[in-house]
């Protein structure tokens, strides 16, 4: 895996670059020259996460034959006060979304990925204390 950061020269804006050539933009805060032209770089961490999480919930669960037609995973974060202002709580809410989806294969699921497929959740998992529930709405 190989990705590339490339500073704009004005600010503190970057460009991320995989090796596939897909872009993001990132900032930061204002206060610190950022002039929100994109994401701050712990966002994408949270973002990532929830990426990565979120991915091995839908295979898993079609994996399972469960009839899933969506899945969000809303994320808050609370980070330590002073530097490095690492996370210390994540806390994940999974709506995922279905016909006749059964909460223990959901649930199964969202607890798979957290102790075994997601190394990005797993990661952070060693430094903030990571918590997850869910919602399933039926139909959709």
């Amino acid at each position: 895996m190989h990705t590339k950061v490339t500073w704009l020269k004005e600010g503190v804006s970057f460009v991320g670059e995989d090796d596939r050539s897909h872009l993001v933009v990132m900032d930061g805060p204002e206060d610190a020259g950022g002039q929100n032209l994109g994401f701050r770089p712990m966002e994408l961490l949270l973002i990532s996460t929830g990426g990565c999480a979120s991915f091995d919930v839908v295979h898993i669960l079609r994996n399972s034959n469960q009839n899933i037609t969506g899945c969000s995973c809303d994320i808050n974060a609370e980070r330590a006060i002073s530097d490095p202002k690492i996370f210390t709580k994540i806390h994940f809410h999974f709506i995922i979304s279905g016909h006749n989806l059964r909460p223990q294969y959901v649930e199964r699921a969202i607890l798979s990925s957290a102790t075994k497929y997601c190394s990005a959740s797993i990661m952070l998992g060693k430094t903030a204390e990571i918590t997850h529930d869910f919602e399933i709405i039926e139909g959709n």
